[in-house]
Parts: structure tokens; sequence; C-alpha cells
């Protein structure tokens, strides 16, 4: 497994609170630095350069974090406080591990190949769950778990979390009877009863028309007779 992990930078802050709305203009994010037996730490990194990284990085990946030019340690970037409309990062939680200490993480599913029970039985593949819980050392965290879906060939198949593969230093932590992907029958179309059901009505009430004017025309041919 590669070594190489992505970097990023940061710079010791005092500002905090409200105070940070003038870092934030000057392209600077502001973040917090913590972990197990260590004090936390209010920095600044470089909001392009974290959006970059966001960008080639996944959810679990280490970064080796430098502040004020020190020696990098690594972390994880273990939450990302978003703004609701444009979506932009306004503050970060990078969490300090350590290589040797197991951490628990969600880690992302993704579905690959293709159902029979969906391209030639027209279902639609559903996906109850997105992500999945695993513990294992910082460099063997995955960044993401993916499963094939081309051995759902009916509506009564289901893939469980038990059928995932996962390498043999990672425990699977979600229950294994979750089901993860699963293809939901087309729906079928009821008959238009109501309208079968009218003209059937329509019909009764034209035969009864026709019986009540028969009778009235024998009344009549027996009155001239």
């Amino acid at each position: 497994m590669s070594t190489a992990r992505a970097t990023l930078a940061a710079e010791h802050r005092d500002l905090t609170g409200k105070k940070v709305a003038s870092m934030r203009h000057a392209g600077r994010l502001p973040a917090v630095v913590y972990g197990h037996g260590v004090d936390s730490a209010n920095v600044s990194i470089d909001t392009h350069e974290f959006e970059q990284l966001r960008r080639h990085t996944g959810p679990n990946a280490l970064v080796d974090l430098s502040i004020d030019g020190k020696k990098p340690r690594p972390v994880l970037i273990h939450g990302v406080q978003v703004h609701p409309v444009n979506r932009r990062p306004l503050h970060v939680d990078l969490f300090l591990v350590r290589m040797t200490e197991e951490l628990t993480v969600d880690v992302p599913l993704v579905a690959t190949g293709e159902s029979i029970a969906v391209t030639q039985h027209g279902g639609t593949l559903l996906h109850p769950m997105e992500s999945v819980r695993v513990r294992a050392l910082p460099d063997h965290l995955p960044q993401v778990i993916e499963y094939s879906v081309e051995s759902i060939l009916d509506f009564d198949t289901a893939l469980h979390v038990r059928d995932l593969v996962v390498p043999g230093d990672v425990t699977l932590l979600t229950d294994g009877d979750e089901i993860i992907a699963k293809v939901q029958p087309p729906r079928v179309e009821e008959e238009p009863v109501v309208a079968e059901a009218a003209e059937g009505e329509a019909a009764e009430g034209e035969a009864a028309e026709g019986g009540a004017a028969g009778t009235e025309g024998g009344s009549a041919e027996a009155g001239q007779s």
C-alpha cells in the first residue's frame, strides 16, 4: 500500500466566534485539530487548498497536516460545516490519529454492474443503505466498498451486508442481515373496471327501456283488436 498522503498546511489562529467572518473573507477557513489525549487547537487553512484537497481525496483519506511549518502529523477530515445555500465550507474538524490505534468510520457503498431484474424485467434498483460502519487502522481504512448487483436475478433476491467483500484487516461492524440492495418490481396498472361497469350499466338501461316500449306497444295492439 502506498504511503504517499495528501498534505495540508495550517496556522494557529486567535480569532474565534463571529470574528472568523473576516478570516473567511480573506480566504482562510477556520478549523479545529483534536484527538485522544491531546489538547484541541484552533487553526486556519487556505480555503482554496482545502476545496482542492476534498475533490481529490476520499472521505476517510489520511492527510498530513503541518501547523506553522512544523513536522506533519496524520489527521482525518472528521467533519465539515457548509453554508446551507452555496455549500461552501465554513468550518472543519480535523481528527489527529494514532497510526497504531484502530478507528471506527462510515464507508460509502458503491454499486457496480447491472441486474437483469432491472434491464429485462423493468424493476427499480433500491439502495436501502448508502454506507456501512467499519473498524480498521488509519492507513487501512477503505475509501469506498464496491459490490456488484449482477447477482440480483429476480425480485426475491437481495444483497446483504454479509455479502460485502472487505479486506482482511477491516472489520465490518454493521449488522450482516441489513439489506444493501434489492430490486422492486414494476407497478402493475389496474384495468379500468369503472369504465367497463359504466358501459354495462348503460347497456342494461337500454335493455330496460326497450322492454318497457314493447309492453306499451302490446297494450295498444290489444286495445285495437
